[in-house]
């Protein structure tokens, strides 16, 4: 079973028992709750498209390790064709859901680990790649969705993770046995982790010597025992809720944090177990890999965007206002702009050791810095372009109310042949791009913080050559 369908997806889920809580209640079914079901169903778009023709291309390729066709969310980077395919996937995912189905972090994860666990074997002598690599087989013979579990919750910022006065604010091991390891700790903003078949979990951070026990990456089942998934929450919950406003209500996001409390992770399992100087590396990898993805998604998104400015200006009448074409313009260059980063941080890749091929990280992380500063501006531009009913537009449920439901059709009319259903369909898709806190804060974060997007840039940056072609050009002679 290479490639499942939807409905095996759901069906998977509905077999699993995850601890989930979600505004202090327990979940029992995660691909019904109103909460949770929207990014379910955006994730089994994954599996819907690639039965489709046109979505077929993009979502299979063949894998070597199997020897049969699987998943590009379970596939090795192999070549730059791969890491371009990548791109061109998220985009088209993101056009027809409009939000986060979240495979693509357990992809660029399963990538990162992969190329960091045979250097460790190289060093080591251990067998974390061989381990990673049987694995990655059942991952893909099973067409499984992984979360990528990575972002601890720090505590005290200013301290190294052995140094917290709560040694639990990074996950670490805090047993070690013939059979396995336990360990400890949360792992903050996990996206879609309850929509997850499995999880890969990885260090957030360079370690030092002394910080070795929280140098470790494992897989585990979701729904392992002590693994405990806290929804987070959102902006725009009541929509959901009610369950009957109208937009773009099929698909969203969340993200629990998620707390492992005294998880046993078997032998077979474990992928780094406490070689420090190793947990850079990975996580650095997995970065520049997971900016790499959202050239992808977010510009799909961005397209969806930039459809919905183009069509409310429709909808209010102004279609060739020369002021709406200037600012359709400069959401078009953003967007092109983080694109064509993307695709060049694909081509520009290099094959590491391993055969996995690692993306051109200033690249990527140069599409990520003009997401975080200049999408926010694509954003205002949308608010700008739509008007103020995007902030306080009357319910579908006065519209159906037979004692003012004709005030609205009638102060709500917008373009003569624009139905007022379909105009207040459109402002609360708008109200979703733009509002929705967790995409929003994604734009800045994610991938990590800003400032770990400016330190990769620059440590990625050889200096040299650029000041040698300064120097040369001024006439000034290298010393010996």
């Amino acid at each position: 079973m290479a490639l499942r369908t939807a409905e095996q997806y759901y069906d998977s889920l509905r077999q699993m028992s995850p601890a989930a809580y979600a505004l202090g209640e327990k979940l029992t079914d995660v691909t019904v709750h109103p909460l949770t079901k929207g990014q379910v169903a955006a994730v089994a778009q994954t599996y819907n498209l690639c039965h489709d023709p046109e979505g077929r291309q993009l979502l299979v390729a063949h894998s070597d390790l199997v020897g049969e066709e699987v998943s590009r969310f379970t596939k090795l980077y192999e070549s730059t064709d791969d890491l371009l395919a990548k791109v061109k996937m998220l985009k088209f995912l993101s056009q027809r859901t409009g939000t986060c189905y979240m495979r693509c972090t357990g992809l660029d994860a399963l990538n990162a680990v992969g190329v960091t666990t045979y250097e460790v074997d190289a060093k080591h002598g251990t067998q974390h790649h061989r381990r990673f690599l049987e694995y990655l087989k059942y991952v893909q013979k099973n067409d499984l969705v992984v979360w990528s579990g990575v972002t601890d919750v720090k505590g005290d910022r200013s301290l190294r993770p052995a140094a917290q006065p709560d040694p639990d604010m990074y996950l670490r091991i805090v047993d070690r046995n013939k059979d396995g390891i336990i360990v400890r700790g949360a792992k903050a903003h996990q996206s879609g982790s309850l929509c997850a078949n499995e999880g890969l979990i990885m260090p957030s951070r360079e370690m030092r010597e002394d910080d070795r026990d929280y140098a470790v990456c494992f897989a585990l089942p979701a729904d392992t025992e002590g693994v405990i998934h806290i929804y987070g929450r959102g902006t725009l919950e009541a929509r959901v809720l009610e369950g009957i406003d109208l937009g773009n209500v099929d698909f969203g996001k969340f993200c629990p944090m998620v707390v492992f409390d005294d998880v046993f992770v078997p032998w077979d399992r474990v992928f780094l177990c406490g070689e420090y100087e190793f947990a850079g590396p990975m996580v650095r990898a997995f970065g520049s890999y997971h900016r790499h993805s959202h050239g992808g998604c977010k510009c799909g998104v961005g397209d969806v965007i930039i459809g919905a400015a183009a069509t409310i200006a429709e909808y209010n009448g102004v279609p060739s206002a020369s002021h709406i074409n200037a600012k359709l313009v400069e959401m078009i260059k953003t967007v092109e702009t983080m694109y064509g980063c993307c695709l060049a941080a694909s081509i520009e890749a290099r094959s590491s050791d391993s055969g996995i091929y690692l993306v051109d990280s200033v690249l990527a992380n140069t599409s990520k810095l003009y997401e975080g500063q200049e999408y926010h501006e694509v954003l205002r531009l949308l608010v700008d372009i739509a008007g103020g009913f995007v902030a306080d537009l009357p319910s579908e449920k006065d519209l159906q109310n037979p004692e003012i439901g004709h005030f609205i059709e009638k102060y709500l009319k917008g373009a003569a042949d624009v139905s007022v259903e379909d105009r207040m369909r459109m402002f609360r898709l708008i109200e979703k791009l733009a509002f929705e806190t967790r995409d929003i804060v994604s734009n800045i974060h994610g991938g990590g913080s800003p400032e770990a997007h400016r330190m990769t840039l620059l440590r990625d940056t050889d200096l040299e050559p650029k000041k040698k072609l300064a120097k040369r050009l001024a006439g000034i002679k290298e010393k010996e």
